[in-house]
């Protein structure tokens, strides 16, 4: 699909709820904490891991375009200062996404970063994508992020899948990709410093 095509689909139609409960921030509380650094417009897909076993239990991704925003499809994560509107989180700024990784990286579960540089128009068209989707039901995180993420240049190499370790490996093949694991010691205070792995 051309990204003219998801920038009018992003622009034109309202969310949707495609399964399970979903959350709608009003447009004032969307754009009192929208936000954008100004720099390197990416993709950075996350992966959360059980240490054990190597099995994926989570996949969301950051684009970086015009805004700063989280696709967390079915997750759990939440904070006051980025409201949500059907899965899409918004106003990431580097505190929050800092303390979306640490939410997930816990004594049994590690979170594998995997960043990628697109160009402004392609970020940009993946938000309005992502938001077009509307809320994903319980288990589909993976599934709905590699089949929307497929249509964009230089994604079609991944495969429509439901499993978060088949998306992270087949992103891993992708070119430029710059890959870190977060860990974290303690279970109960997520408050420590993640301990990263280059």
């Amino acid at each position: 699909m051309r990204l003219t095509s998801w920038l009018l689909l992003g622009a034109t139609l309202g969310l949707t709820a495609c399964g399970g409960a979903s959350e709608w921030a009003t447009d004032a509380e969307v754009s009192q904490f929208r936000y954008a650094d100004g720099g390197t417009t990416s993709v950075t897909l996350y992966t959360v891991i059980r240490i054990r076993s190597g099995e994926g239990g989570h996949t969301a991704l950051l684009i970086d375009g015009s805004e700063r925003v989280i696709w967390d499809p079915a997750g759990t994560w939440w904070y006051p200062q980025s409201p949500e509107r059907n899965d899409l989180h918004y106003g990431i700024t580097p505190w929050l996404e800092n303390h979306y990784i640490d939410y997930h990286a816990r004594e049994d579960w590690s979170v594998v970063e995997q960043r990628i540089e697109v160009d402004a128009a392609t970020a940009d068209a993946m938000i309005a994508a992502f938001a077009a989707n509307g809320a994903v039901g319980k288990a589909n995180c993976a599934r709905v992020t590699s089949s929307i993420l497929r249509e964009f240049p230089g994604f079609e190499s991944l495969s429509t899948t439901w499993w978060p370790v088949t998306i992270m490996e087949e992103f891993a093949t992708l070119p430029g990709v710059e890959t870190k694991t977060y860990y974290d010691d303690d279970d109960a205070d997520r408050t420590n410093p993640l301990r990263v792995v280059q």
